[in-house]
């Protein structure tokens, strides 16, 4: 097995200086040999097409699939096997005592190998698996579910050993207890809470996915992944790749399985409620993942859910920039990514140098801007890539005519030519502009490209109103633009307060929602959109317990 330590304790490094490393080039013409390994991946994906998926798995009882394409809106035509979850519990049960015997470092490098053969033997595959079934583009397929979804991997595991080298092997105790002197040995022994299931999303399976596999399997932990049925196959190579490794190296593939649902019949509380479910990692929508806080107990519950993410626009230093900005992130994967800003909330002028700006011309320029960024369908087909899901189409629709009656609508959303793909399910921003007494249409997440602007009384009103929503209904990211440090400093304290991660003043061409491992904590767990960090201990220490036993040192009382 290569050694991985190297980059490991360079992992380390970043995790405490929380400066910029990846072991990995974040541009795919970057990648080594990419002129073989590119079409080599897309090549290997293709060949899956109409095939039947090849995973040795226990209990299976038939096979399923109903991925589409959101490119070509056809079907993959790819089945995987369905297991019995019952069987799936049961074959993990008996792959854990020697997972859980082996020693932190097995388990590292173990875990360590098999996210470098994702990334040399699988990586492109991973890319077209990604973007026919989530629908991102090329690029974003390649760095977001790819390159950084395994730096957020390998982030885990460092938070795993972290944890895990914290708790002493032994030790010897010794105190007097009236005319005796008692000496115990102890020992401390790392115990993993047993069977994990790893819940992944349509939009971005392998971003969290990775890392809560990692953080269970570091830990001694066995796994049971439950993909999406939209997007299975990002999932199945991976659990492929593990079982191979795993069996390799003289483990129980069973360690890592994976069980397949359809829309028609989930599985999903049937895994949570199994009694030999530990641990749940879920990332997906907010009412099903506060279903699984409320009912996963006894299991452990790490959940990650929507995020209605705000923007406070009350001055900018350069404007042209700030929206410019906003409106490049607005239109990123048609902010189907948990982080992306939905919410700007305006006072009635906007500070710049220049002096004020009305609201509505700034609204106008937002609006204008997103126009100028999807009028090209390439640039629109880099940017905005496709529509993950049907229902998408029909929200924006629903948002469109509700807008149409209690506001106005700023930017209409259509459907653009996608240049690769005809066919594909597309469709450009939604913005539209309301009173902020329609909370019950802006304040909760409205997954897709659609964009709000919300009229606000004055600066201090649109930051309150911003953070209540933040902290009421969930978010995972807020943005503020100002002039006057004060404001900026009295924003940091109420984003802190409503639990959601905040970026100031940012412009140029970096997306602001762009989350960098080993630096940036992903949600905090003090609003709905989930209770679980990306990632600190907090993430992996309840992972496992400590058991510890004790006896006399030889010749003592």
């Amino acid at each position: 097995m290569k050694d991985h330590a190297a980059t490991l304790a360079r992992a380390r490094e970043a995790c405490a200086t929380r400066a910029y490393w990846s072991p990995f080039p974040e541009m795919p013409k970057l990648y080594p040999d990419v002129g073989r390994a590119a079409p080599a991946g897309k090549a290997a994906f293709q060949a899956m097409s109409g095939t039947q998926f090849a995973l040795d798995l226990p209990g299976v009882t038939g096979c399923t699939g109903e991925e589409i394409s959101p490119y070509t809106r056809a079907p993959l035509g790819i089945s995987y096997p369905q297991a019995d979850p019952d069987a799936l519990f049961a074959a993990a049960r008996a792959a854990l005592p020697g997972w859980a015997a082996a020693d932190i470092d097995t388990r590292l490098m173990l875990l360590m190998e098999g996210l470098d053969r994702l990334y040399r033997d699988h990586l492109f595959t991973l890319v077209h698996a990604v973007m026919h079934t989530a629908g991102q583009s090329y690029n974003m397929a390649y760095a977001g579910s790819g390159v950084n979804a395994l730096d957020r991997g390998i982030e885990a595991l460092v938070y795993a050993e972290q944890a895990m080298r914290a708790v002493t092997p032994s030790a010897t105790w010794a105190r007097r207890f009236g005319p005796d002197e008692i000496a115990l040995h102890k020992t401390y022994r790392l115990v993993p809470r047993g069977v994990a299931v790893c819940f992944t999303c349509a939009s971005f399976a392998t971003w969290n996915a990775w890392p809560s596999m990692l953080a269970s399997l570091a830990t001694g932990n066995a796994v049971i992944v439950k993909p999406h049925p939209a997007s299975v196959l990002p999932m199945a190579i991976t659990v492929r790749v593990f079982r191979a490794l795993l069996a390799e190296r003289g483990f129980d593939p069973n360690l890592v399985t994976l069980c397949v649902d359809t829309l028609a019949d989930p599985l999903g509380k049937v895994l949570i409620k199994h009694p030999d479910c530990a641990i749940v990692d879920f990332t997906g929508s907010a009412r099903f993942g506060h279903w699984v806080e409320a009912n996963a107990h006894p299991a452990l519950a790490f959940t990650e859910t929507s995020g209605c993410n705000t923007v406070v626009l009350a001055g900018a230093q350069d404007l042209d920039a700030a929206i410019r900005s906003l409106a490049t992130t607005m239109c990123m994967f048609s902010a189907q990514m948990c982080t992306s800003p939905q919410n700007v909330y305006l006072p009635p002028e906007i500070d710049t140098p220049d002096g004020p700006v009305p609201r509505d011309t700034v609204a106008r320029m937002l609006a204008d801007a997103i126009a100028r960024l999807v009028d090209d369908p390439r640039r629109a087909g880099m940017i905005l890539a496709t529509i993950q899901a049907p229902q998408t189409l029909a929200l924006i629709d629903w948002v469109r005519d509700q807008a149409a009656q209690r506001g106005r609508v700023l930017l209409d959303s259509r459907a653009y030519p996608h240049p690769e793909f005809p066919n594909a399910r597309t469709a450009t921003p939604l913005l539209v502009q309301v009173g902020k007494t329609a909370q019950d249409l802006y304040a909760e997440e409205r997954f897709g490209p659609i964009g709000f602007v919300i009229d606000c009384d004055s600066a201090e009103d649109a930051l309150y109103q911003a953070t209540t929503d933040a902290r009421r209904n969930g978010g995972i990211t807020g943005f503020v633009y100002a002039r006057d440090e004060g404001f900026i400093a009295a924003a940091e304290d109420a984003y802190a307060r409503a639990g959601a991660q905040l970026t100031i003043n940012l412009t140029g061409a970096m997306p602001l929602n762009f989350a960098a491992a080993y630096s940036d904590y992903h949600v905090t767990g003090l609003n709905g959109a989930g209770n679980a960090t990306l990632t600190t201990p907090g993430f992996v220490v309840p992972r496992f317990a400590v058991a510890q036993s004790r006896r006399p040192v030889e010749g003592t009382p």
